[in-house]
Parts: structure tokens; sequence; C-alpha cells
């Protein structure tokens, strides 16, 4: 979908009352098009219906610059590495050993500021009262609630269960109350 759509969409469903929906648009659109303005608007209407994970802060707005920039930062660090290694390569004679080990610490930082900056994947609550629980299992213990709208850092999948992070805390959410944010 374009900016236009998700934008579109977003106003429709929060013209409607959907704010879950709503949201989701958002955040689809912060998933591509990362964009302050946008953010705040999202912040805004999750602080209307207290939800969580909505975070309006410096972090927060670091984050989204760095998310904005990222692309175009990796092209750049990709480009220098392949010009620089065609260039050693060109020129391997002659060259001390202390131009091909800057070469791999550049390279090794590139591979860090891609693991690094890698975004983490988000899933919003669909379902209103979604169970949170404290280990993937219907019989584990019950920790909270979580609303619809609500929004979850995602660590990872075990069966049906999503691991999230809830405030700070590892939880457990069933598959069919989190929609993730692709």
């Amino acid at each position: 979908m374009s900016r236009q759509q998700l934008l579109r969409m977003a106003a429709v469903q929060e013209s409607h009352d959907q704010y879950p929906a709503a949201l989701y648009y958002l955040n689809l659109y912060q998933q591509y098009y990362p964009s302050p303005a946008v953010w705040r608007k999202t912040a805004e209407l999750a602080a209307t219906h207290r939800l969580t994970g909505y975070p309006d802060n410096w972090r927060q707005q670091l984050g989204l610059s760095l998310r904005r920039y990222y692309p175009t930062v990796l092209q750049g660090l990709l480009a220098i590495g392949v010009a620089v290694g065609t260039l050693l390569l060109v020129r391997r004679r002659g060259l001390a050993r202390g131009w091909w080990l800057t070469y791999g610490f550049y390279l090794l930082f590139v591979l860090a500021f891609l693991n690094i900056f890698d975004t983490s994947t988000v899933g919003l609550v669909c379902r209103p009262r979604a169970a949170l629980m404290s280990a993937p299992s219907a019989g584990a213990a019950w920790l909270t609630t979580a609303a619809a709208g609500d929004r979850l850092l995602v660590r990872g999948q075990q069966d049906i269960w999503y691991k999230v992070l809830w405030r700070g805390r590892t939880a457990y959410i069933r598959q069919h109350d989190l929609l993730l944010v692709q």
C-alpha cells in the first residue's frame, strides 16, 4: 500500500471509532515510512484510549530517525565497502597488511550496523481482554489482560504462542490474539 492509502485507511477507521484498526494502519505506515508526525498521532490516539506500548520520548524519536535513514546509510556503507574492496584487490601488490586489517574491521562494523539497527517485530493486540500468560501454556499463571490496540514487542514464537515483552517482563500471548505489523 502507498503512504496515502495507509493514512486514509487509518483516518477512516478512526472516524468509525475502530481505533485498534486505525493503530494497525498507522503502525504499518511507521514500519515502511517512519515519520515523527505520524508517530505523534499514533501515540496521541493510543493515549486517548489508555493503551500501552506507544512511548513518545526521546528514545522513540531517535529510533525513528535511525529507521528513517537506515537504508540510505546502509547503501552508503556497502558502496564504500565494495569500492575499497575492489581497490584493494586491484592494488594488492605493494599494500601492507594494515590496509587489509583495516578493511576487515570496516566490514565487521558494517556487519554490526546490520545487526544492531535491525528493526524489531511488533504486534498489536487484536482482541479485547487478551490473556497474557507467564509461560506458553493455557495452564500457566495468568499475568494480566491486554486491551485491543496494545502494542507489544515480539521476541519469538512457540507453537501457538508469541513470546512478547510486556512492561519490561516476558509474557506469552496466543497467536490469534496478536496481529503482527509486517
